[in-house]
């Protein structure tokens, strides 16, 4: 069963804002699943793999660029928590 959050592509190109704030609001219910890593982290995943094989593609998403941005980002975190763990170890 497809089940859709109503956010249609042409919605999420032309007022990305709106589009992001109405998925906020329904991600606000994870907090009441058992599990909400188990579903959160394999949606993080693809949307990593996702921006990486569509870096230099020729014909980009207009919003690839903000999310590249968000995915660099979360990149530079978890790099530095990796190297504090180094240095902490040596």
């Amino acid at each position: 069963m497809k089940m859709g959050w109503m956010i249609g592509r042409t919605a999420a190109l032309s007022n990305p804002e709106a589009a992001r704030r109405k998925a906020i609001e329904k991600l606000r219910a994870l907090a009441e699943l058992d599990d909400p890593e188990s579903v959160v982290v394999p949606i993080l995943l693809d949307a990593l793999l996702m921006v990486e094989s569509y870096r230099g593609a020729r014909h980009q998403i207009s919003f690839l660029p903000e999310l590249t941005e968000s995915v660099d980002a979360l990149l530079r975190e978890v790099t530095i928590v990796e190297k504090s763990k180094e240095w902490a170890k040596a």
